[in-house]
C-alpha cells in the first residue's frame, strides 16, 4: 500500500506539473481560449470535447511510455519513441519553449503596465529573476512551488469565472439558446474538433515538463488514472474561461483584446488578477525551462561529463529568457495565432502519432 505521499506523486503531481506549465501561456490571459474555442461561440464546445479527450489520452500514453522505458527526460523519451528522428523534436521543442516564454513575457508586460503601472524593464526583470532563482534552486523547490501555485491558481480562476458569470449569465444563456456563432464564419463540427486537436497538439510541448516527476509511477493504473486526472484539470480552466467569454460574446472589445480577462473582470479584482497572472507566468516559464535543463543534464551524464552547476543552470535560463524577451516584441496576439498553429503540426507528427501508433500496434 502506497503512502499518501506516494499516491500524491503517482496520481496528482504529474497533473499539477502539466497544468502549471499549461496555464501561464494559455488560460492566464484568455487569449488562447479565444483562438481555440470562444471565437466559435456556441459551437466552441466541440473544441472543448476534443481538448478534454485529447489531453487525457496523450497524458496517459506519455506517462505509460515513460514508465515502461524509464525515460524521465525528454531526450531519453524521444530517442525511445522516434529513434533517429529525435533531433527534430529537439529543434521544435527549443522553438516552442522560446515562443511560449515570449508569450509569457508579453502577457507579463501587458498586465504589469496596465494594472500595476510597472515599467517595462521592471516587469520583465521580475519574471526573469524569479524563474532563474527557481531553476537554480532545483527540483524539490520547483515541485513545492508548483503544488502550492496550482491550488492557488485553480481556486483563483474559479473565483474569477464565477464573478464574471454572475453578471453575464443571461448572455451565456442567449448564446446557447440562439446558437450564436456570429463572431467568425460558422465551421462544421469536424473542423472544430480538429481545432481542439491542434490545441492539444501544440500543448504536447508541455508534456516533457512532467517527465521528471513520473518516477513515482510503477503500475499501468498509475499512468491511466493520472492521465485522466491530467485531462480533467487541464480542461476545466479552459471551460470556465470559455463560459466567461460567452458572457461577452460576440463583443470584439473582449474577444479581440490581448488579455481578454482584463476586459471581463471588474476593477476591484484587477490587482488580484495581476498578481495571480504573474505567478502563473512564472510557473509556465519555470516548467518549460526546467525540461530543457533536465535534457542538457541527461546528455552530459550520457557523455560522462559533470552535470550543470547552479551557476551554469542560471546562465542557460537567462539565455532562454533573453531570447524570448526579444521575440515578445512581436505581440501576444500574433504569437498565439501564428506560432502556436505551426508548432502544433510538428508535435502531432513527432509526438502524438508515434504514441498512438504504438498503442494501436500494442507496442507501447
Amino acid at each position: 500500500m502506497k503512502s499518501v505521499a506516494g499516491l500524491f506523486r503517482a496520481y496528482l503531481l504529474p497533473a499539477i506539473v502539466f497544468q502549471s506549465v499549461l496555464i501561464g501561456g494559455a488560460y492566464a490571459t484568455g487569449r488562447e481560449i479565444v483562438q481555440y474555442g470562444a471565437r466559435y461561440g456556441a459551437d466552441g464546445w466541440w473544441c472543448i470535447a476534443a481538448i478534454g479527450a485529447g489531453f487525457s489520452l496523450m497524458a496517459a500514453l506519455t506517462f505509460e511510455f515513460a514508465r515502461r522505458h524509464k525515460a524521465y527526460d525528454y531526450w531519453q523519451f524521444m530517442r525511445a519513441l522516434t529513434g533517429p528522428f529525435w533531433p527534430l523534436f529537439d529543434m521544435i521543442y527549443a522553438v516552442m519553449v522560446i515562443v511560449t516564454v515570449a508569450v509569457v513575457i508579453a502577457a507579463s508586460v501587458e498586465v504589469s503596465q496596465r494594472v500595476l503601472g510597472m515599467p517595462y524593464g521592471l516587469a520583465v526583470g521580475l519574471v526573469m529573476l524569479v524563474v532563474t532563482v527557481l531553476e537554480m534552486a532545483g527540483r524539490r523547490h520547483i515541485e513545492r512551488f508548483k503544488t502550492a501555485g496550482s491550488l492557488l491558481l485553480f481556486g483563483s480562476f474559479a473565483i474569477f469565472a464565477v464573478v464574471v458569470l454572475e453578471s453575464t449569465w443571461d448572455n451565456v444563456e442567449r448564446v446557447f439558446e440562439t446558437a450564436d456563432v456570429s463572431f467568425v464564419p460558422q465551421e462544421a463540427p469536424l473542423a472544430l474538433l480538429f481545432v481542439g486537436i491542434l490545441y492539444v497538439g501544440y500543448n504536447l510541448g508541455a508534456m516533457p515538463a512532467t517527465l521528471f516527476v513520473l518516477d513515482g509511477q510503477t503500475r499501468l493504473r498509475h499512468s491511466v488514472i493520472a492521465g485522466l486526472i491530467t485531462g480533467v484539470v487541464s480542461t476545466v480552466p479552459f471551460m470556465l474561461t470559455y463560459l466567461a467569454l460567452m458572457g461577452h460574446y460576440p463583443d470584439a472589445g473582449v474577444l479581440g483584446a490581448q488579455v481578454p480577462w482584463l476586459q471581463m473582470l471588474p476593477d476591484w479584482l484587477t490587482h488580484a488578477y495581476a498578481v495571480i497572472i504573474l505567478w502563473t507566468l512564472v510557473e509556465t516559464s519555470t516548467g518549460m525551462i526546467h525540461a530543457v535543463v533536465h535534457r542538457v543534464d541527461a546528455h552530459l551524464q550520457g557523455a560522462a561529463c559533470p552535470q550543470l552547476t547552479r551557476l551554469q543552470t542560471g546562465l542557460v535560463t537567462g539565455g532562454i529568457l533573453l531570447t524570448a524577451t526579444v521575440l515578445s516584441g512581436v505581440g501576444l496576439i500574433a504569437l498565439v495565432a501564428r506560432g502556436y498553429g505551426l508548432l502544433a503540426y510538428g508535435f502531432l507528427a513527432l509526438f502524438a502519432l508515434p504514441l498512438v501508433g504504438r498503442l494501436v500496434l500494442k507496442r507501447l
